[in-house]
């Protein structure tokens, strides 16, 4: 019962619309009437500016990081890679915003800080490096999903350092968010072909422009 309990703690952390409650509450704004619609933190930053977007990049990551830790903290024999999902399906399909949510990737993120600290900064170094080389936070996000996959096969064999045991759940599950992730981004990718997707005032894209 504890367990079960806990679970739907966690997808009730991951409910919480950072940005369209920041927006409301500071800025008088839904952010779901501007820019894509979305409630993550992306559209945060294009709606609300950077401060906004920079709270809700780190709400986004702490519900992750809480729902995950939760089976830690009360005893749960449980994996709790487990209640880190159910943050972000909380996040994609929130029941406070009519199941209709994020891209889960800032609370992804959380869910790998408290797994392993030393994986987290691998993979946000990995996300930062391919927002420098692309300018574009969609596109970013999918290639270091697919490359932090991956990751999880190959460093607890040579980089055990980073990531020091090999957890099949793990790989399964990041395999699985990083089809979501892309699935969600359909629109984004559409837009990257048409040369058309937004671009960030960072990197070597805008340099070039520049």
């Amino acid at each position: 019962m504890k367990a079960v309990l806990l679970f739907i703690l966690a997808y009730l952390l991951g409910s919480i619309q950072s940005g369209v409650w920041i927006g409301k509450i500071f800025y008088n704004k839904d952010i779901r009437d501007f820019g894509s619609g979305n409630t993550g933190t992306t559209n945060t930053f294009r709606v609300l500016g950077k401060k906004a977007g920079i709270v809700v990049l780190f709400m986004d990551i702490l519900k992750g990081t809480i729902a995950t830790s939760l089976p830690i903290w009360f005893d749960v024999p449980i994996d709790p890679l487990w209640y880190g999902v159910a943050a972000i399906l909380g996040h994609t399909f929130p029941i406070f915003g009519h199941f209709k949510g994020g891209k889960a990737v800032a609370t992804s993120a959380g869910m790998l800080l408290a797994y392993s600290p030393t994986f987290f900064v691998y993979s946000a170094s990995l996300f930062i490096l391919c927002l420098f080389l692309t300018s574009m936070v969609s596109l970013s996000s999918m290639i270091s999903a697919v490359i932090i996959t991956i990751s999880t096969v190959i460093l607890p064999i040579y980089a055990p350092f980073i990531l020091h045991e090999q957890n099949w759940l793990l790989t399964i599950l990041a395999a699985s968010i990083t089809i979501f992730i892309i699935y969600r981004h359909r629109d984004n990718i559409k837009r990257i072909k048409d040369g058309t997707e937004s671009t960030i005032n960072f990197g070597l894209r805008k340099q070039k422009n520049r």
